[in-house]
């Protein structure tokens, strides 16, 4: 009987150290398990200490640090006063590395194949020995103001770059899908070291002349067989490209594409010469073939060097950060006014005369301002 008691015994403790009693049975775990490890608690607790200035945010992106360039960006990207003066304060200490890198424009309609060209475009730049940068301008939720399409998410072989980085920003409901600091969130880029930064819009507009205002080359993607080659809506946009690339030319599909290029051409040459001395022109591509991404980056690499020799590439700089200067003092004016004690009720006031038919449009705008 004692045997049988101690082989019972053995039993219930062989299942409590090692083999369960079951299938259904759970082994014992270790006893207490930290949730997070002591390591990463340690490094919390040491970047806590650390105060991250603007000075240190700047020597970081200066050294090409990814973490320092995001922090600052997303200061540049706020709406606080209190991270609008940081992010002013990055800017200037990073201003002598600013400037040495070739800016395109990348635009298209919803569908055109944007994403997909970028990547195989980006990874064509990346062989070149390049830095790329990517600003991906999403359209934004109106609830959140958040980004609604997260094209980094469709940039794999990019995003796992360590020469590229993609910085998708909301919108936040600015004319023509271009984030209100595109421009300083691409300064810090290139204060990074990015040598080519790709500016990608949301889709097609007069508005893209927003684009057009920070970029060196405008690159504009169309589609063929779409039945809209040589649509009037498409004239403005058409004027500012320097280069129109027919994607998604493979399959079936090439041989619309030659067309579509031949008809572009044409209606090319019936615009006015531009500044710049280039002769715009069109041309077909597979952003999932990668056929002709390489024409692309020549055609690029003719206009900078095109441009810079007749002079026209520092005036265009120069001509931008003007338009930049006037639109920023603009926006400055405009919010001050709508900050001013009283002025939202005397709006109010005016719309109501202007809706009983008491006034009229110009007799309350110059109430308004005080004339």
């Amino acid at each position: 009987m004692d045997q049988v008691n101690k082989a019972d015994d053995t039993k219930k403790e062989q299942s409590v150290i090692g083999e369960p009693k079951s299938a259904l049975s759970v082994n014992p775990g270790v006893a207490d398990a930290p949730a997070i490890s002591p390591y990463i608690k340690e490094q919390r607790k040491s970047l806590s200490k650390k105060e991250t200035t603007a000075l240190s945010l700047a020597e970081g992106i200066l050294a090409g640090n990814r973490t320092a360039l995001s922090k600052a960006i997303t200061l540049v990207e706020s709406n606080l006063d209190e991270h609008n003066d940081k992010a002013q304060a990055i800017l200037e200490l990073v201003m002598p590395k600013l400037g040495n890198s070739i800016r395109i424009g990348i635009t298209g309609v919803p569908g055109v194949g944007k994403s997909t060209f970028i990547e195989s475009f980006g990874s064509f730049i990346l062989e070149q020995n390049r830095k790329l940068a990517v600003l991906a301008i999403d359209p934004s939720s109106q609830r959140t103001k958040g980004s609604i399409l997260g094209d980094k998410t469709r940039m794999e072989v990019l995003s796992k770059s360590e020469n590229a980085f993609i910085r998708p920003s909301p919108s936040s409901g600015s004319l023509g899908g271009v984030a209100r600091k595109t421009r300083e969130s691409m300064y810090l880029c290139e204060a990074a070291g990015f040598d080519t930064i790709i500016i990608e819009t949301v889709g097609v507009g007069q508005s893209e002349t927003q684009v057009h205002s920070m970029v060196d080359f405008f690159l504009l993607l169309m589609l063929a067989g779409a039945g809209d080659e040589l649509q009037g809506i498409k004239r403005g946009i058409m004027e500012m490209a320097d280069l129109i690339a027919i994607n998604k030319a493979d399959g079936p599909n090439e041989a619309f594409a030659t067309r579509a290029r031949a008809e572009y051409e044409s209606a090319l040459h019936l615009f006015p010469a531009p500044e710049s001395k280039w002769t715009p022109r069109a041309t077909t591509c597979s952003g999932l073939g990668g056929k002709g991404i390489d024409e692309i980056w020549k055609l690029i690499e003719d206009y900078i060097s095109t441009t810079k020799a007749n002079g026209y590439y520092a005036k265009n700089r120069e001509d931008q950060t003007k338009t930049w200067f006037e639109e920023s003092l603009r926006e400055a004016v405009l919010d001050q006014f709508f900050a001013k004690e009283g002025k939202k009720e005397a709006i109010l006031r005016s719309e109501a005369k202007l809706m009983g038919g008491k006034s009229t449009l110009l007799r309350e705008i110059k109430t308004l301002l005080g004339n």
